[in-house]
Formats: C-alpha cells, structure tokens, sequence
C-alpha cells in the first residue's frame, strides 16, 4: 500500500528540533508576537521539517476561541429560515469560521436553554427571530455576547439588530387588496409570542381603525404548513374576500386547503403570504407576498458578529422595508 502516511510530529518532537520550549513553539504555532523572530523561524522550519500541525481543537483552547458561531432560529422547516442559514454560513465561512445550528421548534421554553448551551461551545451568537420574552432577552445578554438579532430589537442595550418593518410590508398588502375591493380581511395569526406577528397584528389594527374601511378578522393559526391547511374552513366561514397570512407557509396551506374544498383562488378569495420564500411563485396560483431580503439579514449579521469578535463596537439598528410582490393568488373581489 502506498501513500503518504500521517505525521506523528508532536509538539515536543519540533521543540526538541529547533532547541526551544513547548511554550515556545506553542506562541509560534498559534501566531503570537513575543517570540524572538530568529526563534520563531527556527521553529517554523522544524515544524516544516516534520510535517507538523498544530491540533485544531488545541489551538482554539491555546487562544480563546472555537473560529464557530451559532445560529438558533425557531422552526427550520420555514426556508425563511433556511436562506437566513445558508447567507450567514456562507458569509463566516468566507472569514474562516463554521455555524452550528439549533432550532427551538417554536417552544419558547427551549430558546433559552439552547442558547446557552450553544454560546458555550462558541465564539458568538445570532438569534433569528427569537421568541423569549424581552425581559429574559435582556437577562441573556451577558452570557450571550457576542450576539447578533435578526427580526427582533431590544431597545436600550448594545446588541445589533436587523429587523424588517413588517408594519410597512402589511400597509402595503393591504393597500393592494383594498385596490382590489377588498373590504372583509381575515388575518391568519401567527405564534402570540412572535414579535413579527405582534407587529404585523398591531399595523392591520392600526388601518382597520385608521379610516381605510374595511372589516378585519383575527383567526388564531400558527407559523406553519399545517396550521393554514387547517385554518380554511374557518376562513370560508367568516364571508371575508381575503386572507392576509402570517406568511408564506401559512398561506401555502391554506391554499391547499381551499383547493380542497373547491374553493378557487382568486375568483372566490384572493390570499397573500409574507417573506417571498423560494416556492412562493411556484404556488398554484403565484402567491402574492411581501419579499423579506433573507440573503442579506444573513450577511450583515456575520458582520455585525464580526466586529463584536474583533473587539469593536456594532450596535446598528438596521430595518429593512419588505417589496411588495403582486401575483395571481389576488384579484378583483366580485
């Protein structure tokens, strides 16, 4: 069998070589500038001469850090999510740092727990959407730091946030249904713990009672599939001509489940969805929607986190206002 074979070489062997200490080789190794550079390069050539590499997992005890970051992030199953994933790991891997990944599964009591534990085993942390109650987010702090928050703000503290301004992304869905006619608007809730849907709940409030004339109907949902594929019988039941959903998955069942009862979207109610996820314009009909830029809330929380771990100030608040996307889930109310 040929090949080249794995180094023994250990850190005593290229301390024995270049006549130095273990300590000595260990600063070299792991970039430290108090050694001697005479010495530091006869350690390198040892180092070389043996085909030695420092262990991975020694060099991030010798310096403090794991060169990892997390991610937790509420239901995984959402490709909202997903694309928030693939931007922030993409993003720190380009810097030489991996992500690990938790998901709470919309229970709230897990967040904390997760958080903690994951923070634990790395460099810093990026919580999207966290559904803990903002005195508990404030508590964490401390222990979390580094961190970064996508879709959630803590007024008052120092950690960078980027959030989108769902209130301006419902203003204009609902604009564009009243165009339409629309005067009855169910709105299928998402999560109560959620500050999203706390938002987005308080903007259609906000122009229900704000002389826009029309009706607006609050059903208790959830954030997934499921939930709207179960919430159309009780859409059909209220006589309104529009759905407003919490978002996209939401709106995805729920347009099965009109599908199911027979009932043709839009011809017999126009629904809406909120985030723009990849299958939105795959849907029968195209679904209408606010398109969220998840690509780059990804992105700029690595280099948010980035400066925190560099040792500088990022505490920007950055809000981002959602497109409104037109397509045929919506039309003319009869």
């Amino acid at each position: 069998m040929s090949g080249r074979t794995r180094s023994t070489a250990t850190i005593s062997r290229v301390a024995e070589a270049a006549g130095v200490s273990r300590a000595t080789v260990s600063r070299v190794m792991n970039g430290r500038s108090t050694v001697a550079p005479e010495l530091a390069a006869r350690v390198l050539a040892a180092a070389e001469a043996l085909d030695y590499a420092p262990s991975p997992v020694a060099r991030s005890l010798a310096l403090g850090r794991t060169a990892t970051i997390a991610l937790i992030v509420p239901d995984l199953s959402n490709p909202m999510f997903q694309d928030v994933l693939r931007s922030l790991s993409l993003a720190a891997g380009e810097d030489g740092h991996r992500l690990l990944i938790a998901e709470s599964n919309e229970h709230v009591e897990d967040e904390e727990i997760l958080a903690i534990e994951a923070r634990r085993r790395c460099d810093g942390i990026v919580l999207a959407s966290p559904r803990l109650p903002t005195e508990d987010l404030r508590r964490l702090v401390p222990q979390l730091a580094p961190m970064v928050l996508i879709n959630r703000k803590l007024p008052g503290s120092d950690v960078p946030s980027l959030s989108v301004d769902h209130g301006a992304g419902i203003s204009d869905l609902v604009s564009h249904l009243l165009s339409l006619g629309h005067r009855k608007i169910v709105y299928l809730a998402g999560p109560p713990v959620a500050m999203s849907n706390v938002e987005r709940l308080t903007a259609l409030r906000r122009l229900s009672d704000n002389g826009r004339q029309f009706e607006l109907i609050q059903l208790a949902c959830g954030a997934m599939f499921d939930n709207g594929h179960a919430a159309a019988g009780e859409v059909m039941s209220t006589g309104a001509t529009a759905v407003v959903a919490y978002n996209d998955m939401v709106a995805f069942g729920a347009l099965s489940g009109l599908h199911e009862l027979g009932v043709s979207v839009p011809d017999q109610i126009s629904v809406t969805g909120f985030d723009d996820i990849p299958f939105a314009r795959f849907t029968t009909p195209p679904l209408t929607t606010a398109a969220v830029p998840t690509g780059t809330l990804g992105r700029q929380a690595w280099e948010h986190l980035r400066e925190q771990l560099q040792g500088h100030s990022s505490t920007q608040e950055t809000d981002f206002r959602p497109r409104l996307l037109v397509r045929g889930s919506t039309g003319r109310t009869t």
